[in-house]
Parts: C-alpha cells; structure tokens; sequence
C-alpha cells in the first residue's frame, strides 16, 4: 500500500492512512512495519457467503490530508 500511494513506511501513520471494511468485522489491516496490505481476522468463505458463488469482500483505503 504504501508503495501504491507513493508514500514511505513512516508516512502511513503519519497521514493516518487506515483501512475500513465494510460491516464490524475489520477483515484487513495495514502491517505497521512493512505497510502491506494483509488480513486481520480469519476469512470463512462459507460462513460470510454462504451459497453465493462469487464471494466479494470490499474494503476502502483512508488516507487524512491530502495526497
């Protein structure tokens, strides 16, 4: 992610950049030493899917300030 936006490590918390799933669940998170994308709770596709084919999970990326 922060390689994607131009930014440095250190800059994401900085800019408060967050990532917000849609729902409770907060299923990913941006690593704090690597600013990689990864998930932040365990992901069953039968449980939040269930009998659905395509299975989308949508996220947004928050980034404070401007870019």
């Amino acid at each position: 992610v922060a390689k994607d936006l131009g930014l440095q490590r250190p800059e994401l918390s900085d800019r408060g950049v967050r990532v917000v799933s849609e729902g409770r669940t907060q299923y990913f998170a941006l690593h704090g030493k690597t600013g990689h994308l990864v998930t932040a709770e365990r992901i069953d596709r039968e449980q939040l899917c269930e009998s659905v084919q395509q299975c989308v999970l949508r996220c947004e990326l928050i980034v404070e300030g401007e870019m």
